[in-house]
């Protein structure tokens, strides 16, 4: 993690004790071995600008001591872990800190609500319960103590209530294999990226069509797998930034990879045929495919064209397929969100750190964006997300899986950020340390996750992250070891 901006200070000769103390409650990592297995300390320098990055109150060196008592006094004082994890038919055990005076001979009432909807519930004494440990802070003593569930729990996210002496208290229970598989089986697949898929019939760059038509060939030759870089939502249009590996969102994909000719709309739609069939814009294709490189603003423009005159047509003329297309919008009532904010976006030609106040703030209303823009960006969803779905379900059939990846970050002015800046450490950018290929590091230009955040939260938005993806993967590859560790 690096971070963008800070304040120097000049009072190094403290102690660092405290400093590493108070850095890894704040889960930093304080130390690493480099490629030739030397091991690396943080500077103060870095752990006070990465802990004021994480929120803490430490404008100086000077603060670190009354910041330590303060975290000390927050992680006590929370009764219960806000994410507690239970690894295969392991018991779940739960520790509990309470203030002295109230954890002798009480009662503890305990609820499960299952990720099913069952509800399980259980009456503790904690009388009967050994003390496991004890903290004398600012006068006050707490003491924790563990109870075990009494029950198996089934794989999923389910949440823990805890209640004594009048409180309630809260906690996200993860219950998970610690083993995806236990037999790998042996097989061979194919990577290439999408863009790259020339062919006659696409427009420039590869699309979901020859994705099939690929997993097609792949299969014939008995192939298991089928790869691919990132295929989330990018910004093609302004601000620009095509790269996969910083996406528009890790929560939508990228309408760049569409066929507009699959679309059910696309052979009753008189004017879309026509425009594709045109001379001006089949010159514009042949251009594109004979192109060296990729481009994806001019690309991105002329398939929009025709997704636009679709997305119209489909609303005005087609009331049955509006219909589905509405309830699917139902379902997913993000999307909403999601095209307002890339509408805005289009509309104001700037990233959303520079928007007016109220829109920066996700206090977008009717009338900040068009609603020609909006209605694209949902039906584009819609289409992508069909287009995806058809092709992972052919891949299962035929025995091909889909290998997607999820890339480690998000672009600093995409929508995960606008939507979820709480759960990101904005002052920070994330990167790597010095390596063979990289002996200067790296730094990756978003902001990396807050850890504390996204825990408090229930991990939300990295759970969304993993759904999306894994809808339609049989496969995923989690960008860089970082990404995995999280």
């Amino acid at each position: 993690m690096k971070l963008t901006k800070g304040r120097p200070d000049a009072s190094l000769k403290m102690p660092l004790a405290p400093l590493s103390k108070l850095a890894q409650l704040y889960g930093i990592q304080t130390a690493y071995y480099d490629v030739f297995r030397r091991r690396r300390e943080a500077s103060a320098e870095s752990l006070l600008e990465t802990l004021r990055a994480l929120g803490a109150p430490v404008d100086r060196f000077a603060d670190v001591a009354d910041a330590l008592r303060e975290r000390q006094q927050e992680m006590w004082r929370c009764a219960i872990e806000p994410v507690l994890i239970c690894w295969d038919d392991r018991p779940l055990e739960v520790e509990l800190w309470l203030e002295g005076e109230y954890a002798r001979d009480r009662r503890v009432e305990c609820q499960m609500k299952l990720e099913s909807g069952e509800e399980q519930s259980w009456v503790y004494d904690l009388g009967k319960s050994p003390v496991d440990n004890v903290v004398q802070l600012e006068g006050a003593q707490s003491i924790s103590k563990k109870i075990v569930l009494p029950v198996k729990l089934p794989w999923g996210y389910h949440r823990l209530r805890v209640e004594f002496q009048g409180n309630a208290f809260e906690s996200l229970v993860i219950a998970a294999p610690l083993r995806a598989y236990d037999q790998p089986t042996r097989t061979w697949g194919l990577f290439l990226p999408a863009y790259s898929l020339h062919s006659q019939a696409s427009w420039g760059a590869g699309d979901f069509s020859d994705l099939e038509a690929l997993e097609k060939w792949v299969a014939d030759l008995n192939g298991g797998v089928l790869s691919t870089l990132p295929l989330l939502a990018s910004f093609l249009e302004e601000p620009f930034d095509a790269s996969p590996y910083s996406p528009a969102s890790r929560l939508f994909w990228n309408e760049f990879y569409v066929d507009p000719r699959r679309a059910e709309e696309f052979k009753d739609c008189a004017a879309a045929r026509q425009l594709v069939e045109s001379g001006e814009f089949q010159k514009e294709v042949k251009a594109l495919r004979t192109a060296p490189l990729v481009d994806y603003r001019r690309q991105m423009a002329l398939k929009r064209r025709v997704l636009e005159l679709l997305a119209r047509w489909l609303v005005d003329k087609r009331p049955d397929q509006h219909a589905v297309f509405r309830r699917y919008l139902d379902s997913h009532p993000s999307l909403e969100d999601y095209a307002r904010f890339r509408a805005v976006a289009e509309r104001q030609r700037t990233p959303w750190t520079e928007w007016p106040e109220l829109q920066r703030n996700r206090g977008i209303k009717q009338g900040d964006y068009g609603e020609d823009a909006k209605l694209y960006h949902l039906y584009a969803q819609w289409l992508a997300e069909r287009q995806l779905s058809d092709l992972a379900e052919k891949a299962r059939r035929s025995g091909t899986g889909l290998y997607l990846d999820l890339p480690v970050g998000v672009h600093p002015h995409s929508y995960d950020v606008w939507r979820e800046r709480e759960m990101f450490a904005l002052e920070a950018s994330g990167g790597a340390p010095p390596d063979f290929v990289f002996p200067g590091g790296q730094n990756w230009g978003f902001p990396p996750l807050h850890p504390e955040a996204i825990r408090r939260k229930g991990y939300g938005y990295p759970i969304s992250c993993l759904r999306h993806q894994m809808a339609h993967a049989g496969m995923m590859r989690i960008d860089h070891v970082m990404g995995f560790h999280r």
